[in-house]
């Protein structure tokens, strides 16, 4: 069994609290026996995937297989080419070079549902939204990437994981479902 959750700001990427007020993967009424594949940072959001399929853990984290996952990343300011570019060649954090990551500035801007908590507002200049493609998953390396060029990023959605798309399978934020073949599919290829 493999699942797609549409994960939500706020909550762990675990069954147990790390505090008392933590929110986690057990209010969601998961079947028995799955855990997750990967994890969200408390603070970001979008594709986890769950399972009790142990092969499905090396398929999509071993750093050998570099499978990628996508992200929206909604950053401070318009960066520029040269900034991206800078995450494309990789970015040094804590001593350690990031591999290469494909970066773009979605255009037109995507649609999101909204955030609860809302994100902040900001009047004095705009925020933008950035798709950015990694096949390593170091610790917050998207917001640390980010904030080495000088963009801290404001909200984080995980996308996609291989050719699974969120956006393609319509859950709403909170829900999730079990993934059909075709799906499966997807989510393995490169």
């Amino acid at each position: 069994m493999v699942i797609a959750f549409n994960k939500p700001y706020g909550v762990l990427s675990q069954f147990t609290p790390e505090h008392p007020t933590h929110r986690t993967l057990s209010e969601f009424q998961f079947p028995p026996r799955v855990y997750p594949v990967g994890r969200l940072d408390l603070d970001s959001e979008g594709l986890l995937i769950l399972s009790e399929e142990k092969w499905i853990v090396s398929k999509l984290l071993e750093p050998s297989e570099r499978h990628p996952r996508t992200y929206w990343a909604l950053v401070e300011r318009l960066p520029s080419a040269e900034s991206l570019a800078q995450i494309e060649q990789g970015i040094v954090l804590g001593g350690y070079r990031t591999l290469p990551a494909r970066s773009r500035i979605l255009d037109p801007q995507p649609v999101v549902p909204p955030r609860v908590p809302p994100v902040r507002i900001r009047k004095s200049f705009d925020d933008v939204w950035i798709e950015i493609v990694l096949v390593e998953g170091k610790y917050r390396q998207v917001r640390r990437m980010f904030a080495a060029i000088g963009h801290p990023v404001i909200r984080l959605i995980r996308e996609g994981i291989g050719r699974l798309r969120l956006n393609d399978l319509a859950l709403p934020i909170g829900q999730w479902r079990q993934l059909s073949v075709s799906e499966l599919r997807l989510l393995l290829e490169r």
